[in-house]
């Protein structure tokens, strides 16, 4: 038997109307923080980023392909990776899609990682995603926009992640099989290994051939382009995760 409140069609009206009003003023100011992050002063680039492409070597000024905006997200793929993160695979999953709509809005939408681009290639097939992926590796791209660290650093509590320091080994205090542990056993390899690449988003702008950062984003700041949890928000559940990570790569189901 449910135990859920149950209401008549009225009560139902009645109680939407009052949400409707909560929703309404979190849309104005979501578009507000919009406006905020549109803001942000421009930081110039200096350096040349380089990275392994379909099309050969080439350089950050490249990823725009005749764009003024660029948008990198900062995919979870290490050297050392079998596969690619299961989160940043769902989130990915929705690229196809959005990347021919924002490159017909003067928007380039890339994928970037850190491993080499044979395994992106492979792994890209498998998942049969189209949208451009590139591999950072001959650089410190990864390094400059914090979404890789080094073992020593994991090792000393050197990590700013997400505008914050953080601990030591804080991830390895969790309980065994937790979600750390679980993805890095879905990417093939081991849980500090996994946890040294982070993910993340960052925009870009080309003015008069030059390039400026403008914002970066990380952990649940990814929630808004994670296709799938606004569709679960509205579901009669929710995101119904109390008992964990429950997502795999999308050809891992269990399609009974």
């Amino acid at each position: 038997m449910t135990r859920h409140t149950i209401g008549t069609r009225a009560e139902w009206l009645a109680a939407r109307l009052e949400l409707l009003k909560a929703e309404k003023d979190l849309t104005h100011r979501s578009d507000e923080v919009a406006r905020q992050r549109q803001d942000l002063p421009w930081v110039r680039i200096d350096k040349d980023y380089r990275f392994d492409t379909d099309s050969g070597r080439v350089l950050l000024a490249d990823l725009f392909q005749g764009r003024s905006q660029l948008l990198i997200y900062h995919f979870m793929f290490g050297p050392d990776y079998a596969a690619g993160c299961p989160s940043c695979s769902m989130i990915a999953d929705g690229f196809n899609g959005y990347a021919v709509h924002l490159a017909n809005h003067d928007v380039m939408l890339w994928a970037v990682s850190r491993a080499p681009l044979a395994k992106l290639q492979a792994f890209k097939q498998r998942m049969g995603w189209s949208f451009p992926w590139a591999s950072s590796s001959p650089g410190d791209f990864n390094r400059d926009f914090n979404v890789w660290f080094t073992e020593e650093q994991q090792r000393t509590g050197n990590i700013d992640y997400n505008y914050r320091r953080e601990p030591a080994f804080v991830w390895r205090a969790g309980e065994e099989g937790g979600a750390a542990d679980s993805h890095a056993a879905l990417a093939g390899t081991d849980t500090a290994t996994f946890l040294r690449d982070r993910p993340g988003m960052s925009a870009f702008v080309r003015e008069d051939g030059t390039i400026y950062h403008t914002y970066s984003t990380y952990a649940r700041g990814l929630d808004g382009i994670w296709g799938i949890y606004p569709w679960l928000d509205r579901a009669p559940k929710g995101r119904n995760e109390a008992d964990g990570v429950w997502w795999r790569h999308h050809d891992r189901y269990d399609t009974r």
